[in-house]
């Protein structure tokens, strides 16, 4: 089963920028959508973008303009977070549509990411 671990979350100041990064253990585009969620504290997990095995990307409302998702068409995701508001403070998680058996799901464990002052 493809395994996914994202890194690049830490601590940064309101208005700041990150970048995340999720690596799958194996090729998964064109194969399958990837996405980005987040989860704060005491909310339940929210889709935050997408991008399809072709390259498309969507995003949450929220988020429109200040975060982008790109990958390196084979393994990687990258999502780029500007103008950061504390609001952003969550867990980032990563996941595959269809890289576990059967063609299910696969999450990775997460990175946190804090805007605080």
């Amino acid at each position: 089963q493809v395994q996914l671990v994202e890194s690049g979350g830490g601590l940064v100041q309101p208005g700041g920028s990150l970048r995340l990064s999720c690596a799958a253990s194996a090729r998964t585009f064109p194969f399958s959508d990837m996405a980005w969620y987040r989860q704060a504290p005491g909310k339940e997990r929210e889709l935050v973008g997408i991008i399809t095995g072709g390259g498309r990307t969507n995003y949450l409302d929220y988020v429109k303009g200040r975060f982008t998702i790109s990958s390196n068409a084979k393994n990687m995701i990258y999502l780029q977070m500007n103008s950061l508001k504390p609001e952003d403070t969550a867990v980032y998680y990563c996941k595959c549509a269809k890289c576990g058996a059967g063609y299910s799901e696969v999450w990775g464990h997460g990175t946190q990411v804090t805007v605080s002052s």
